[in-house]
């Protein structure tokens, strides 16, 4: 049996989708933390949720910490839910004092996004067997992931309409449902007319989809073509790093992170990153400058007669 849990929460998941627009797995994960909370209360016989201080929450952090073992990015995630949620309750003058605001986030240490060198992803595109229907597809998918700098859910669920082969753009639908329109470059062009010309119509086998990036497989009672799923493509990317002879762990996010980078190494403006990979907040691009960073140190390192 499910515990109940103070309908306050449900509304504020609610205000977070109308006024905020912000993702499913975004709001989704708020709530669970809030409902943590409201559980932990109410098994410490503690006040309602909109009824406790400071040191009640404080007290929530701890146990969290001690008891579960937190770590430091977990706590500051679950810090972030509870100022936000009563912000919220302020807001909407439920409470007359916010017990989050002197709440402290533990300080985190930013962990560098693996990435792959050029040379690397050259051999992880040419990986796949372009005389076959379902190699077309791969390539075709790889060249748009390093293209565009998408997330691995934009790239699976991208529809034919999505696609602008003309004006060499894609747009798409990224977190809290904003919209932005990509570049693809030629080379990601001339790959996707060829897939579309040649390999998508012999996997589709006369059924139809609305969905660019289409499997083998029959879907659903109409029998129409179903879409690559997140889970397919990360087990290809597994296998074409095999044959590609790259050593390091890497999934469809590693080329996210190699796009961002390697347009950093060529000189690409901050901003302009950002927009292409549809950060609400450059502070989460910036992260890219430190990898770039590092890079030019190693190349020092490597090529310096001094280093």
């Amino acid at each position: 049996m499910t515990e109940a849990h103070d309908p306050l929460i449900d509304q504020f998941a609610d205000s977070l989708w109308l006024s905020d627009g912000l993702a499913k797995n975004t709001i989704e994960s708020y709530r669970r933390d809030i409902i943590q909370l409201d559980s932990w209360l109410n098994r410490s016989k503690r006040p309602t949720i909109d009824k406790i201080g400071a040191e009640d929450l404080q007290a929530f952090l701890a146990h969290r910490i001690e008891a579960r073992r937190a770590s430091p990015r977990s706590t500051a995630r679950l810090t972030s839910a509870m100022k936000r949620f009563y912000q919220y309750l302020l807001r909407e003058r439920l409470i007359s004092d916010d017990p989050s605001l002197r709440l402290e986030s533990p300080k985190l240490t930013r962990s560098l996004p693996k990435s792959l060198s050029e040379n690397d992803v050259d051999a992880l595109i040419a990986a796949p067997d372009t005389q076959t229907a379902l190699g077309l597809r791969d390539k075709a998918m790889l060249e748009t992931l390093y293209a565009s700098g998408l997330r691995v859910t934009e790239l699976v669920t991208l529809k034919t309409a999505q696609l602008s082969l003309d004006m060499g753009v894609v747009r798409v639908m990224g977190k809290g449902s904003k919209e932005r329109l990509v570049p693809l470059g030629e080379t990601a062009v001339d790959v996707l007319q060829r897939y579309l010309d040649t390999a998508r119509i012999e996997l589709l086998g006369g059924r139809t989809s609305d969905n660019l990036f289409i499997t083998q497989r029959r879907g659903g009672l109409d029998g129409n073509a179903t879409a690559m799923t997140r889970q397919m493509f990360w087990y290809l990317i597994k296998r074409y790093a095999v044959i590609a002879g790259i050593r390091v762990p890497i999934s469809p996010h590693t080329l996210r992170h190699a796009f961002a980078t390697h347009l950093i190494n060529h000189g690409a403006d901050l901003r302009v990153v950002q927009l292409l990979l549809g950060h609400a907040d450059i502070t989460t691009t910036q992260i890219y400058t430190h990898v770039a960073r590092e890079r030019l140190k190693k190349i020092h390192a490597q090529h310096h007669p001094r280093s």
